[in-house]
């Protein structure tokens, strides 16, 4: 598993993971399974896209800046 941030890229709209300065996961698609790091405790969950991209089973306004780690 490789752990790093959520971040949203402007000029593609969708979100990514940035595991260091210049290291990104690539661009996540709807579907993408990850764990997120929520209250000390990794949660299983997906990636999705309504009006905006949020996580599966995460309650929060936005995910950007939340922990992440991911198969690499």
């Amino acid at each position: 598993m490789k752990q790093g941030t959520l971040v949203l890229n402007i000029d593609s709209g969708r979100m990514d993971i940035r595991f260091g300065l210049n290291d990104y996961y690539g661009g996540l698609h709807c579907g993408t399974r990850m764990e997120a790091l929520v209250d000390g405790e990794w949660i299983p969950t997906r990636i999705e896209m309504a009006e905006d991209w949020f996580l599966v089973g995460i309650n929060t306004k936005t995910i950007a800046g939340l922990t992440v780690r991911i198969k690499n």
